[in-house]
């Protein structure tokens, strides 16, 4: 083997993953630290796990471009970097359901299926991804492995963009039903647009990859590193840090069982929405089509009980105010 050749097809760049892996550290520190200070693992548990994985893919490239011939090397970079995005897209996926369980009224799906409908799609495309990359990136195997290789990156890739189109659909129809019911209140008006950018940020990468991968490893995207550093690590980074100014939780309650009352105004602690289907049932029909058929569905409106209570305690309230003082009007004869 040469001393010329490189298994990335071009000369890399030996600084930017250095800057990226630090970057990427700073924002993941952030989120941990973040994480304890509104104690939100369970939501955003995943964004400095998303940091971590990008932080070694970046670290692992800087040792491979000092090591252009080191092929376990190249392919530990290559599976780490193809994973860490779509954990951004698993945040995103838990944190619409927390929206969605804080306007469960609202909610074109069961809350609780969004995480675990897509968790379960984005777990397929971590398999595909993961197995993809490393038949790929072994150019010690054959070229029907490599194939093999490619097709299951292509699959993965095509998946997350149908996903994740389906996740921004359902983002959509969610802001129509609150702009129709006026209870836009403070916090949807920061969640909804920050899941907007979020998604706009995680897609744009998902379709250029989904360009690169259908081109051959000589291909103009592959061929050229700047397209990488542009269209995946800094669009994910601007991603990272985003979340990381505007927090999902600053703007959402940590319970899922506190949600906005009808008057767009009040907060109410209800009992929570809880689907007591088989998971398989809650995988397989995540919009309960037939609870919808059969009924089941208006069991589960906690809110137009709890909706009573609010206005009762409206009314108590109302009545324990002091009286205004109406001396100064008097009749007139």
């Amino acid at each position: 083997m040469s001393e010329s050749y490189s298994l990335y097809g071009f000369e890399p760049n030996q600084a930017a993953p250095i800057v990226f892996c630090n970057l990427f550290g700073v924002s993941m520190a952030w989120h941990a630290y973040q994480n304890f200070q509104y104690k939100s693992w369970k939501i955003t548990g995943s964004l400095p796990w998303g940091g971590l994985l990008f932080l070694a893919g970046f670290a692992t490239r800087e040792v491979s471009v000092n090591h252009i011939h080191d092929l376990n090397i190249f392919i530990a970079t290559t599976v780490l970097l193809f994973l860490a995005p779509p954990v951004y897209s698993l945040t995103n996926y838990i944190v619409l359901g927390r929206a969605l369980y804080y306007v469960p009224y609202l909610s074109p799906i069961h809350p609780g299926r969004v995480t675990s409908t897509f968790v379960f799609l984005d777990i397929i495309v971590g398999i595909l991804t993961g197995n993809g990359a490393a038949q790929v990136s072994n150019f010690d195997n054959s070229e029907t492995q490599k194939r093999i290789g490619r097709g299951l990156i292509r699959a993965s890739i095509l998946l997350q963009v149908v996903c994740f189109l389906a996740f921004v659909a359902l983002q959509a129809t969610f802001h129509r039903r609150c702009l129709r019911a006026n209870v836009l209140n403070k916090n949807l008006r920061m969640i909804i647009p920050l899941l907007y950018a979020s998604s706009a940020l995680i897609l744009i990468r998902n379709i250029y990859r989904v360009v690169e991968v259908f081109q051959d490893y000589a291909g103009y995207l592959q061929s050229h590193e700047a397209f990488f550093y542009v269209f995946d690590g800094a669009l994910m980074l601007i991603n990272s840090v985003m979340l990381n100014l505007y927090h999902p939780m600053k703007y959402l309650p940590g319970s899922n069982k506190t949600y906005l009352s009808k008057d767009g105004i009040t907060e109410v602690e209800g009992p929570g929405w809880v689907d007591k289907r088989p998971f398989l049932a809650t995988v397989f029909d995540p919009f309960d089509l037939v609870g919808l058929i059969m009924g089941r569905d208006k069991t589960t409106k906690f809110w137009e009980t709890e909706q009573a209570q609010v206005g009762d305690l409206q009314l108590e309230a109302s009545a324990r105010a002091p009286p205004r003082d109406i001396s100064g009007v008097s009749g007139r004869n």
